[in-house]
């Protein structure tokens, strides 16, 4: 899987799971929300320091975001 959407993909099943919309998650860490959007949907290529950003801002670790995903959960 490319490397953003599967960052995507994480990124947004993570959000979801702590209880952020994309706008309360842009509000609370300095995003954006197009960032957020365009991140979530692959088009975007985060650099390793903005990682650990979103990371930190999550409450997760830089690793989770870039950790294979379970098929099952891509629905």
């Amino acid at each position: 899987m490319d490397m953003r959407r599967l960052v995507g993909l994480n990124f947004a099943r993570l959000r979801k799971d702590k209880g952020f919309t994309q706008e309360r998650f842009a509000e609370t860490s300095g995003f954006t929300q197009q960032y957020v959007s365009d991140m979530e949907r692959g088009r975007r290529n985060p650099t390793v320091v903005t990682l650990f950003h979103l990371a930190s801002a999550l409450g997760v670790t830089p690793a989770d975001l870039v950790a294979e995903v379970d098929p099952s959960e891509t629905d």
